[in-house]
């Protein structure tokens, strides 16, 4: 994220915070596909990232006040997305474990044609990595951030990022490997 768009944030924020409706729109129309996208990735699913998004414009608005670094907007809106797609994940597991105890069907989605494009089978391949790595690989190289902002992003420790980053990119390269081969 460059300097400049901290900048612009800083400033919507410090005028959104003031009561400033155009700042806040700026704002929301600045971030909000950025934290959608983020949503969307924890989620897998536009529904509930759309419900998750939503929720945290919410928070964002009435925590704007204790927000310390404005230049800061935007990994702090993304904790909240995270912290919200967590409890909305947490709710699918759960039924999910209820849906088996009750030995509900669940339909399975075909897999997509072998003769996808490179750029679908990586998108495809981002997909098999377990949510919280491709979280990490997502902020870090389709949202510019570094591994700082990465760890404020998904209320982790910077090693936990640079881990995920790791064990995400051996897992990339296995997937792709057996694309490739397969």
């Amino acid at each position: 994220m460059s300097d400049i768009a901290r900048l612009e944030d800083a400033v919507q924020v410090a005028g959104a915070r003031l009561g400033d409706r155009a700042a806040w729109d700026s704002l929301v129309r600045r971030r909000g596909p950025r934290l959608y996208a983020h949503a969307r990735r924890l989620t897998d699913s536009a529904e509930a990232a759309q419900d998750v998004v939503q929720d945290a414009w919410i928070e964002v608005m009435r925590g704007l006040g204790g927000l310390r670094d404005d230049h800061a907007f935007l990994p702090w809106a993304l904790r909240i997305v995270t912290r919200r797609a967590a409890r909305v994940i947490r709710g699918q597991v759960a039924d999910r474990r209820l849906a088996r105890e009750f030995a509900v069907e669940q339909v399975l989605v075909p897999e997509a044609a072998e003769t996808a494009l490179p750029e679908q089978a990586l998108t495809r391949a981002i997909g098999q990595l377990p949510r919280d790595q491709a979280a990490a690989l997502a902020l870090f190289y389709l949202e510019d951030m570094r591994v700082a902002e990465v760890a404020v992003a998904l209320d982790i420790p910077p090693g936990t990022v640079k881990t995920r980053l790791m064990l995400a990119r051996l897992k990339l390269r296995v997937i792709m490997q057996g694309v490739d081969h397969g």
